[in-house]
């Protein structure tokens, strides 16, 4: 059972509109920077594997690892037909920058670490969403528990509380067939399809989540952000089966206020930056190891 109670939206009138998001969520008059930008193709490639190992480390550490399954993908800044991928059977918590493995749209390792495969499955998903998608930078998915088992319900997660409001309206979205591991350029393209031109996240039937951003950070933060609101719709539907109390929904101006205020690009690169500047201090060595140049480039 769901309840909604409508409640009076007063903080349309606070002068946000000079504002940028991030810079109302800056008490004061300084604010956090904006996201950086680079003086070269090799600064910001380096920049950007090092943030994509972080993610990965990120993802360990939260307890998102399946075996050899999930990935991470994030375009090339110099060759936009072209990303970056994870190699088949390395473990989240063990990636470095120099890892990663640079592929073309047609599956062909081009630049990187060749001494693992990227994963089959892994590339026909993200090479389908950096095809329909040229906004999008970077994508995630793994097989975290709590996407895998919301994902068996097929439907949208609720609007139950502040944090899940950055899913509002068209940037959530449902893939609500599934035919086993993707194996088929077919199933990748229905897939991105499902996502939508607006989506930030989808929830895969039986499957799991995807996230994606324009960092690699913004959607490495959206994945942990989808995940753990999976976890709260999971244990709030189990309270309400179990008192038999009505759920509270946010109102529909509060959500669409709260996604405007907060998820855009550079509010949520910067949700991400305190999980990972704890990686950095837990690492016993660097893991943004690369510098940027295009080891064993064959494009």
């Amino acid at each position: 059972m769901t309840k909604k109670i409508k409640t009076p939206i007063t903080q349309n009138d606070a002068g946000l509109s000079t504002r940028t998001p991030l810079q109302a969520i800056c008490q004061g008059s300084v604010s956090l920077p904006a996201i950086p930008n680079h003086p070269s193709f090799l600064a910001h490639r380096a920049w950007m594997l090092g943030h994509m190992a972080g993610a990965f480390r990120v993802f360990a550490r939260k307890g998102y690892t399946e075996g050899m399954s999930g990935h991470i993908s994030v375009r090339d800044p110099e060759f936009p037909h072209a990303f970056w991928t994870n190699p088949l059977g390395r473990h989240f918590g063990l990636l470095k920058a120099s890892d990663m493995i640079m592929v073309n749209y047609e599956g062909e390792p081009i630049a990187g670490n060749f001494s693992r495969p990227a994963n089959a499955a892994g590339f026909l998903i993200h090479s389908a969403v950096h095809k329909a998608r040229p906004d999008v930078t970077a994508a995630c998915h793994t097989h975290s528990p709590y996407g895998k088992a919301y994902s068996t319900f097929v439907k949208p997660l609720e609007m139950i509380n502040q944090d899940v409001c950055y899913f509002y309206g068209k940037a959530q979205a449902v893939y609500e067939d599934f035919g086993g591991v993707v194996l088929t350029e077919k199933e990748g393209q229905r897939l991105a399809a499902a996502l939508g031109p607006e989506g930030k996240g989808m929830i895969l039937r039986n499957h799991g989540l995807l996230t994606v951003g324009s960092t690699v950070d913004e959607a490495a933060y959206l994945y942990t952000l989808m995940e753990r609101s999976c976890e709260v719709q999971l244990l709030a539907d189990a309270a309400a089966l179990a008192t038999g109390r009505d759920k509270v929904m946010v109102p529909d101006e509060a959500c669409k206020f709260t996604f405007e205020m907060g998820a855009d690009a550079e509010s949520l690169y910067h949700e991400f930056q305190p999980d990972l500047d704890f990686e950095r201090e837990l690492a016993t060595s660097t893991f943004e190891d690369h510098t940027g140049g295009l080891e064993n480039f064959n494009a």
